[in-house]
């Protein structure tokens, strides 16, 4: 991928605007914190050591901060990190009367404008409660009827600028009342576009959850069927109104941006408020009306209350449903907690074997680099392998009523006939193969079938004996092929293969082949 010269200059301001939220993920976050709020508690904050750590020694009394965070020397050291990071500006010096004092004097800071929306979007996101976000719904005929008002003060602005001047009052306060509305309306739509994607995205992490107790999901249901029906409705109803007003105002948006006027310093950069620049329009315009390709934000929220619904559907559907597989297991495992509850420690142990099937293990596959893994370690003590556990039950509930006529099937027969000899005459050849490489397993280059044969066997064997100090054998009596492990202390058996080697340790191990590769 080829970065473009606007791309690569573009990245070292984005890093470090973005490193202005590290102190958030510091060891210390609780002091950094308290640090960014004294600085955004006050307009024009300029303070030095002395001030932060007399305000952090009432935040450490107040159990806020961790003992000791108000030293002097720790204070500023938090100081001088959070200037590192981009959050505060070192400024002035403290004043001093002599020399000496100029040496021990220290730097004030001042907060910068970027870490002061930074501060105020983290003190907003600690208050949000964990409920849904009500939406405003007054707020959609709020913005029609700015709208409107716009419109006709673009007019008065024009007229009273081309009868009395542009510098006349009555210009002046036409240009104050037009810029009053277009605020209020992008206010207003930030404020209502913010509370639906909060409403929805809260809606969308429970609706689809499998662990809902039939009286959550019928408060979720009640809220849903009324509550999101009104919004939608609400939207629909008055997206008709504001696109064709957003569509005048598209004819007359030149003038419109003219009377606003341009930034009041020039030479600077100045953040100004929105609907100043004609990409603010496009983008309020965008939300309601739909173009080729970009289907509006209406449409979309059209769709995202369509598949709220099919979830909930399904969701009741499951809960109300008899005999149906609960993909969450929701009931499966408040009856199995409920067992636990009542069981003595050695009923406990028995029922979570039985219920999550953990045996003792048998070390049949070696994880990667560990080969001096013994075969009777503990699983507390041995290496951790990689598994995949699939945790869901997936089952399929056979239709009510009479059976289903058996229809014959000569094909299928045949196929499956010719399925069942190719699997034996894979086996077969396996099994001959192991034969073959007998006597020299540690030179063997096996095949995934023929290691295949010779785990299984191995297993049965482990499996068998009730102790790790004695052999155990193991067989296939169809093919004629024995194994025998014996415990070898110091001895170590290797079994070649292409996909690596199999390490036994303190173990030898012996193939008896007798028929191998004849059916008796």
């Amino acid at each position: 991928m080829v970065e473009t010269r606007d791309e690569t200059a573009r990245q070292p301001v984005e890093v470090d605007r973005l490193r202005l939220y590290a102190y958030l993920s510091a060891r210390e976050w609780r002091t950094y914190v308290a640090i960014m709020r004294l600085f955004t508690s006050t307009l024009l904050a300029d303070l030095g050591a002395n001030e932060v750590a007399a305000a952090l020694a009432e935040a450490e009394r107040a159990g806020e901060v961790e003992p000791g965070e108000s030293a002097i020397d720790t204070v500023v050291d938090r100081l001088r990190q959070l200037a590192g990071w981009g959050n505060l500006l070192p400024g002035r010096r403290e004043p001093a009367a002599t020399i000496a004092d100029f040496t021990r004097s220290r730097v004030r800071y001042q907060v910068a404008k970027l870490a002061v929306r930074v501060q105020r979007e983290v003190d907003d996101l600690l208050a949000v409660p964990e409920g849904a976000r009500e939406v405003n719904r007054e707020l959609l005929p709020a913005i029609d009827r700015g709208l409107r008002d716009i419109l006709a003060s673009v007019g008065d602005a024009s007229v009273a600028e081309q009868t009395r001047g542009a510098d006349s009052t009555a210009a002046r306060r036409a240009r104050e009342q037009l810029s009053e509305q277009v605020t209020t309306i992008f206010l207003q739509h930030a404020e209502f576009t913010g509370a639906v994607r909060d409403f929805y995205a809260y809606l969308g992490s429970v609706i689809a959850r499998y662990d809902l107790a039939p009286t959550e999901l019928a408060g979720f249901k009640n809220m849903l069927l009324k509550y999101v029906d009104l919004i939608v409705d609400d939207v629909l109803r008055h997206a008709a109104p504001i696109a064709a007003s957003l569509t005048e105002l598209g004819r007359v948006r030149g003038e419109l941006l003219r009377l606003l006027g341009p930034a009041e310093a020039p030479g600077m950069s100045v953040e100004r408020p929105p609907g100043r620049a004609e990409e603010d329009w496009i983008g309020l315009a965008d939300w309601f009306i739909g173009r080729p390709g970009r289907p509006s934000e209406v449409a979309a929220l059209r769709d995202a209350t369509s598949r709220a619904i099919t979830a909930l559907l399904a969701n009741v559907k499951r809960v109300t449903s008899a005999g149906v597989v609960d993909p969450g297991r929701r009931r499966d495992l408040l009856k199995l907690a409920g067992w636990f509850a009542g069981a003595e420690p050695g009923r406990a142990h028995a029922l979570y074997a039985a219920a999550f099937g953990l045996y003792p293990a048998r070390h049949l596959s070696i994880p990667a680099g560990d080969e001096r893994l013994r075969a009777d370690t503990p699983w507390r003590d041995g290496a951790k392998a990689t598994v995949g556990v699939n945790v869901r039950s997936r089952s399929a509930q056979a239709a009510r009523g009479r059976p289903a006529r058996i229809v014959d099937d000569p094909l299928g027969e045949r196929a499956l006939v010719a399925e069942a000899v190719a699997r034996e005459q894979q086996r077969a050849a396996a099994v001959a193969e192991l034969a073959a490489a007998a006597p020299a397993l540690d030179r063997a280059d096996l095949s995934a079938e023929a290691l295949d044969v010779l785990c299984e066997l191995l297993g049965q064997a482990t499996d068998a004996r009730d102790r790790p100090d004695e052999a155990a054998t193991a067989s296939d009596p169809v093919h004629g092929l024995g194994l025998t492990l014996r415990p070898s202390p110091g001895n170590t058996a290797r079994v070649g293969s292409r996909l690596g080697t199999l390490v036994l340790e303190d173990a030898e191990l012996v193939l008896d082949t007798g028929k191998a590769g004849a059916r008796p």
